[in-house]
């Protein structure tokens, strides 16, 4: 009941007095537009330069998965600092629609795929150009431990969708969290940025040795 309640209060009341933009990178300072008449809460410009700042130069050539897309923000910011190349997914047809918008208005079109799809089925079947990424990151509609099936699924498909050297990070109310049993993935960092919580998933120490 109670988160529930903290659902309906957050989608409410941060409806939508934020403003989104590029912090840095070549579309810097660029504005981009939110989800008409959406009810997910977008990533704040202090988390996301916080995110950034722990990725570093790691993002530049980097192969990016922005599952559940919403505005396309996370993976348009990756893109302006440099990623290779970045598919957004989500299920909304006006999200993807405002991702395109905003990938235009950021000039970063041309690097980037995005796709309608429900995100399970989309990850129930191998990549479009059989290629994995360095990074998954995962910020579905809070409440529903969707992220955890999104984690699970990618733990035991991870071949297929993550580099050996990649990093899948879930974007979260820190409310949500729960310790996951992973068969490959290991949660290595935890980052708390108000009523928003990153958790940040690598394979397994002994994993990555046998490569």
């Amino acid at each position: 009941m109670l988160q529930v309640n903290i659902g309906f209060l957050l989608s409410h009341f941060i409806r939508y007095n934020v403003v989104m933009r590029v912090i840095a990178g070549t579309a810097k300072g660029k504005r981009l537009k939110a989800v008409p008449k959406d009810t997910t809460r977008p990533i704040t410009d202090r988390t996301k330069e916080a995110l950034f700042s722990i990725l570093g130069n790691w993002i530049i050539d980097a192969r990016v998965l922005d599952l559940f897309g919403g505005t396309g923000a996370v993976g348009i910011e990756a893109l302006s600092r440099g990623a290779a190349h970045v598919t957004f997914i989500d299920a909304n047809s006006a999200a993807t629609r405002t991702v395109g918008e905003n990938l235009r208005m950021t000039k970063l079109a041309d690097r980037a795929y995005v796709k309608r799809s429900d995100a399970f089925k989309f990850l129930k079947q191998p990549p479009a150009d059989l290629q994995p990424f360095d990074l998954i990151y995962v910020a579905p509609p809070q409440y529903k431990e969707m992220w955890v099936e999104a984690i699970r699924f990618i733990d035991e498909h991870l071949d297929q969708w993550l580099l050996p050297d990649g990093a899948v990070i879930a974007q979260i109310h820190p409310i949500e969290f729960q310790e996951l049993d992973l068969h490959h993935l290991t949660l290595y960092d935890e980052r708390k940025y108000g009523s928003t919580l990153l958790c940040f998933y690598e394979r397994a120490e002994v994993e990555r040795e046998q490569r």
